[in-house]
């Protein structure tokens, strides 16, 4: 697309890349990924961004500093900087607010799982109360019911069946299932779960370092949901600026670029 009139403060890719800080192939991946609105383009081709476009890039650089993000909440971070790129900032703020609601939820339940954790290791026990079908317990804990399939299936717990043959979901299911959606955020691997969740069936003051002490499970788990509590904090910190970055593009720039 041809420059008629270029507005102030234009740039090249290289000084684009200078002033974020990254390779100029980095910049023109974020045009084909659709993560900045499209430059525009001089009569020899060469691209020309502006202070709109350097805005966009340092909201794409603080929405995906945290890496730890599971649950849904990579996509969300992707989309909130897709509609950056659009300009379509109310839909863009809307969605930074709901994404701070869903970390502040996962690191509820990250706290959550610690304490289940603690008292398991304690030897405490509690009584169960509960018998829930598979589709309350997926609406209980906002897990999909095939996620839960999946989970039966690889053998992270098992349910008791009736004698019609019905799954029921006990208090201890929950509890375990809570610790196993908090673990899976933090990006363990099923086979590291499986291991945690076998020792503690075997006992309940099993050693979980050491369960998981190999050369690619080496943190114990109380340790990995506290380093995901601090992630999913810095994330939370990360969104908050990034909806006053919105709030200020929004104010600054009504239009999309031509």
């Amino acid at each position: 697309m041809k420059v008629g009139d270029i507005i102030e403060n234009t740039y090249t890719t290289n000084q684009v890349a200078m002033i974020i800080g990254i390779h100029p192939n980095t910049v023109r991946m974020y045009e084909d990924l659709d993560l900045i609105s499209k430059p525009m383009r001089k009569e020899n081709g060469y691209r020309v961004f502006t202070d709109l476009h350097l805005e966009q890039f340092k909201l794409a650089r603080t929405a995906f500093q945290i890496e730890v993000l599971q649950n849904g909440l990579r996509k969300k971070a992707i989309s909130i900087v897709k509609l950056s790129a659009s300009c379509e900032f109310d839909k863009a703020i809307k969605l930074t607010k709901e994404y701070v609601y869903s970390v502040r939820n996962e690191i509820h339940n990250a706290n959550e799982a610690v304490e289940i954790v603690k008292e398991l290791l304690k030897g405490s026990s509690q009584e169960n109360r509960q018998s829930l079908k598979r589709k309350e317990v997926s609406e209980k804990l906002g897990i999909s019911m095939d996620t839960l399939r999946n989970w039966e299936m690889n053998g992270l717990f098992k349910v008791k069946r009736k004698e019609n043959g019905y799954r029921v979901y006990t208090d201890d299911d929950i509890r375990k299932l809570k610790i196993i959606r908090s673990l899976k955020c933090a990006n363990y691997s099923l086979s590291a779960i499986l291991r945690m969740m076998n020792a503690l069936d075997r006992n309940s003051k099993a050693d979980i370092s050491a369960v998981l002490n190999t050369p690619d499970y080496n943190e114990e788990i109380i340790s990995a949901c506290d380093r995901l509590i601090v992630s999913l904090g810095s994330a939370k910190e990360n969104a908050i600026a990034i909806k006053s970055m919105l709030y200020e593009m929004k104010n600054k720039y009504s239009n999309p670029p031509l």
